[in-house]
């Protein structure tokens, strides 16, 4: 067997072992976040409910920017010649999506809100067109939320 090939399906292994470890350890983190966030009500309306009292209304924004590692691009590589879902970039765009949320709603929280409304996410690629670039993507969250005024 050629040294070669057995250097790049080991790496090509390694990759996987390591990629496959800190994407379950990143979804644990985003479970327990999601879990401690589950108060901060979020909503894609675009006006909220009818609240008792004054309110402040302030933008809220969450950004995260995930790269594509090497395995993922190589299975996406492999599923386009044979057509079909790539769910390795699934699981990655869930990860940027739901961290972004999570981000957008701590800096809700840090200003004492209630909601968020309005609720908008945004998805953009970095790389580019550019040639051997490492591929990336970057979600953003944004929305109003909705600070209940403090009386006196």
């Amino acid at each position: 067997m050629n040294v070669d090939l057995v250097v790049f399906l080991a790496l090509l292994s390694a990759g996987y072992v390591f990629g496959r470890y800190n994407e379950r350890k990143h979804f644990r983190s985003i479970q327990e976040r999601e879990q401690a966030m589950r108060e901060l009500l979020v909503f894609s309306e675009r006006l909220p409910p009818p609240q008792p009292g004054a309110v402040e209304c302030t933008l809220v924004v969450g950004s995260c920017v995930v790269a594509f590692d090497y395995f993922k691009s190589f299975v996406a590589g492999l599923r386009n010649l044979f057509g079909g879902r790539v769910t390795s970039y699934e699981t990655l765009m869930d990860r940027a999506r739901r961290e972004a949320l999570l981000r957008m709603k701590q800096e809700a929280a840090e200003l004492g809100a209630t909601m968020i409304v309005n609720v908008k996410i945004e998805t953009s690629s970095i790389s580019g067109e550019a040639a051997n670039a490492t591929g990336s993507v970057e979600v953003m969250a944004y929305g109003t939320a909705i600070v209940p005024r403090q009386r006196g």
